[in-house]
């Protein structure tokens, strides 16, 4: 049986509310036409389902890397609140150097905006700034582009970035947060999330040594530092030398729930990632019943007990070597 034109627009503005609330994005979302029932075959309207759905091509950030891409099931989202995670401070660096790449490939959307970054005064104390020419020479930012704001408190931090969030003269906004403080909570990750899919920017959640507490933001990535290959030459691998940034990449929350862990390393001629390849590293000797025997021990030989030396021969002090031990950073 038909629906009437006013049951059918109902259902259909419900079901766009629902989708937005959610966040699917079906591949077509339109009424049917006037006076064909519901279910008619061949329909052109997409039911909306709870879970992921196909979204437009221009929706996500495509990192260049397609495993990654997949594993988040296109990209990280433009217009949405997205989480950058360092689990401990020393990966301050990594997380600002991850944070700045992705900038960089923000920039080639958006060419001529500024991005603003927003933290407090503790943190910029703690982790310092980004160098300004090397922001140019590695990620192709002129410094004039990236705009900093330093808020006495977290308060006003988040105040900053939520006005900016909803400004469409920013290319992005970044948000750096240091710990898990309790102003941080699901209802202000909300409030940042709505103002960057409303404004249809993305928004970087920076996090220092902080816990994986619950977010508004659907992806939230874990990255640290990785090793550094040697500089690649005409004669070859140039022995220590310090290559490409390298960054060790965790999906820890994603639409697509599907878990990953990435070795990126960051092209700054070209301005895009590759994936490093991983080779594993046996650490344990093949047992003697493989393929692969462990050869056969050595001879063995005998020495003679040394006699403790008299008390008159002991060296003095000055004679010990020094106990060389690691110093503490800081």
């Amino acid at each position: 049986m038909a629906m009437s034109a006013v049951a059918r627009d109902t259902v259909f503005a419900l079901r766009r509310q629902i989708a937005k609330i959610e966040g699917t994005l079906p591949e077509r979302l339109q009424a049917p036409a006037p006076g064909a029932p519901i279910n008619a075959g061949g329909s052109d309207m997409t039911l909306v389902r709870r879970g992921l759905a196909v979204a437009a091509a221009d929706a996500f950030l495509h990192t260049g890397i397609d495993r990654l891409d997949t594993a988040l099931g296109g990209g990280l989202p433009k217009a949405a609140l997205s989480e950058i995670h360092g689990l401990e401070t020393r990966d301050a660096g990594a997380v600002a150097g991850f944070a700045l790449s992705l900038v960089s490939l923000i920039l080639k959307e958006k060419q001529g905006l500024p991005i603003l970054w927003v933290g407090t005064a503790e943190i910029f104390h703690e982790a310092g700034l980004p160098y300004a020419k090397g922001l140019h020479a590695l990620f192709g930012i002129e410094p004039e582009q990236l705009l900093f704001s330093e808020a006495p408190k977290l308060l006003d931090a988040l105040w900053i970035a939520e006005e900016a969030a909803r400004m469409t003269a920013f290319a992005a906004v970044i948000l750096e947060i240091r710990g898990s403080p309790r102003l941080l909570d699901l209802t202000a990750t909300r409030r940042l999330h709505a103002r960057a899919r409303n404004a249809g920017r993305p928004v970087l959640l920076l996090r220092q040594a902080g816990a994986a507490d619950p977010t508004a933001a659907p992806v939230r990535l874990i990255v640290s530092a990785a090793p550094s290959t040697s500089r690649e030459t005409v004669a070859g691998p140039l022995a220590g030398s310090i290559g490409r940034p390298a960054f060790k990449v965790d999906i820890g929350k994603s639409r697509t729930a599907l878990p990953g862990q990435f070795t990126l390393e960051w092209n700054p001629n070209e301005h895009a990632f590759a994936e490093r390849a991983e080779n594993s590293v046996a650490v344990v000797p093949t047992s003697q019943r493989g393929a692969d025997p462990a050869p056969a021990s050595g001879a063995v030989l005998a020495f003679p007990a040394l006699a403790a030396p008299a008390t008159g021969d002991q060296p003095s002090r000055q004679q010990h070597p020094a106990h060389r031990s690691p110093r503490r950073a800081g």
